[in-house]
């Protein structure tokens, strides 16, 4: 009983001395793994070439996958590697070749809006952190409850509270490919038609 208190008085008195200059081997790859994961972000909104910016997008999905883990929130982490990596990104690439667009670089792909862009996103940046560490800042975890992150506890929080926004964001999706679809016949439409017109302006 003595040898189990004074561990306990050990770990205590470690956590108590584990300040902000002194952070974890965890906490330092989080901070690395976050600074990857925005500039794969960035270079995926400011890049002009649409390829390039799927597959940055690939990049910047996976270090938030790394960042569940590091969370030891292991099935949020394969839940976004499978839908995410998996689906969304496969979804996007195969809106890029129903779409016909370009390979290279295309002028098209910047508006020249870029600081209303920049302060757009500075602003929903600021909004998001504010309600997040407002609703969070009181939050305590309950260490002796289920594991926060594993699949008990997602699938109670997805079906009682998100089930809504689960199933728009579905709809959303399908939407988004539907509209793929639809430009891209128009497009062939458009394409058949003009050799067409060129046939009877030269016949007449």
């Amino acid at each position: 009983m003595t040898s189990a208190s004074t561990a306990l008085a050990t770990a205590a008195a470690a956590a108590a001395e584990r300040g902000f200059l002194s952070p974890t081997g965890v906490e330092i790859a989080f901070v690395l793994v976050g600074l990857a994961t925005l500039g794969a972000a960035v270079v995926t909104v400011t890049t002009r070439q649409l390829v390039h910016a799927a597959l940055w997008l690939v990049v910047a999905l996976g270090g938030i996958a790394v960042e569940y883990v590091l969370l030891t929130a292991e099935f949020i982490a394969w839940v976004q590697v499978l839908i995410y990596l998996g689906s969304v990104i496969v979804l996007l690439l195969f809106g890029l070749m129903l779409t016909k667009a370009p390979i290279g670089r295309s002028p098209d792909a910047d508006s020249g809006n870029r600081w209303v862009a920049l302060g757009v996103a500075a602003v929903a940046a600021a909004a998001l952190v504010w309600v997040v560490v407002d609703a969070f800042r009181t939050t305590w975890i309950d260490l002796d409850g289920p594991v926060q992150g594993s699949t008990q506890v997602t699938g109670e929080i997805l079906f009682q509270h998100w089930v809504l926004p689960f199933e728009a964001l579905s709809v959303l999706l399908l939407a988004a490919l539907i509209g793929a679809i639809v430009l891209s016949r128009k497009d062939t439409a458009d394409t058949a038609a003009a050799p067409a017109d060129a046939t009877d302006q030269g016949e007449s």
